[in-house]
């Protein structure tokens, strides 16, 4: 798998896959948690059976991206992404963003220059600065940090992901092993620390090109569906796909549904 290094001890893992003569470039952002093998797993194979090629890749502090700095901010986030693009150069870019990654790909894009897309996939991104947002971040951390990534799957899992997926994931959590506190070097919880610095207030009327906005119903932690309305209503060139039967991970709980709404996307494109 190639790296871009971005200085001593820092680096990005990532994965391109070009497209057809007619086919665009899946530019993929990742949440602040997971990898690129959730993207390969649920959508790849979908955009390759009609033409469309992808650039992956793993934040810093992810599987296969260094991570040796002390502070990490949205800002170095998105200077990150802006120093891929700039090296890959993906033809005809389509960036999709889960989570606070659609934050970061809205970021990207409207830095210009290597950082411009075709059209933007935001999936369950938009949402507004609140006490109750800072509140669950601030908690996000504090978990991770007492218990580690186990307790904080048993403790959020069920408010993240849709009923189904519940019941047939359920024997794999809250276990007898109990819980570890994260190393305090851990790169996942420095990421999870310095992640949410993100400014939610983005000029979402400036966007100039076609929006998918995705969200699954089922997110009890981050979907409001007032805020989610009154965002998408700012962006002049956006459509909503509403998935019923999903909740926040759409990549690892649906991801058929996912795959087709996101090439009919890029059909009209």
């Amino acid at each position: 798998m190639p790296t871009l290094t971005l200085s001593p001890g820092n680096s990005l893992a990532y994965e391109h896959v070009a497209p057809s003569d007619t086919g665009k470039t899946f530019v993929c952002f990742n949440a602040l948690s997971g990898d690129m093998s959730m993207w390969t797993a649920s959508i790849s194979e979908a955009l390759k059976a009609h033409g469309h090629g992808w650039l992956i890749y793993n934040l810093r502090g992810q599987a296969g991206s260094d991570y040796a700095i002390n502070e990490f901010t949205e800002k170095q986030i998105v200077d990150d992404a802006m120093a891929l693009l700039e090296e890959v150069k993906p033809v005809r870019p389509i960036h999709v963003g889960l989570s606070i990654g659609g934050a970061f790909a809205l970021k990207a894009h409207m830095a210009g220059g290597a950082g411009q897309a075709e059209g933007l996939v935001l999936i369950n991104t938009l949402r507004k600065d609140s006490p109750r947002l800072n509140w669950v971040n601030d908690a996000v951390v504090r978990v991770f940090e007492t218990g580690g990534g186990d307790l904080l799957k048993d403790l959020y899992s069920p408010l993240l992901m849709n009923e189904d997926w519940q019941a047939e994931n359920r024997s794999a959590f809250l276990g007898d092993g109990g819980y570890a506190p994260c190393a305090p070097n851990d790169q996942e919880f420095m990421l999870l620390k310095y992640g949410p610095t993100a400014d939610w207030n983005m000029n979402h009327e400036s966007l100039d090109v076609p929006v998918l906005i995705i969200s699954g119903l089922q997110d009890r932690v981050f979907f409001n569906a007032e805020d989610v309305a009154e965002l998408s209503a700012c962006i002049r060139r956006g459509q909503r796909v509403d998935l019923a039967n999903a909740g926040h991970m759409i990549p690892v709980e649906r991801p058929n549904e996912l795959s087709d709404a996101i090439v009919n996307f890029a059909a009209k494109i």
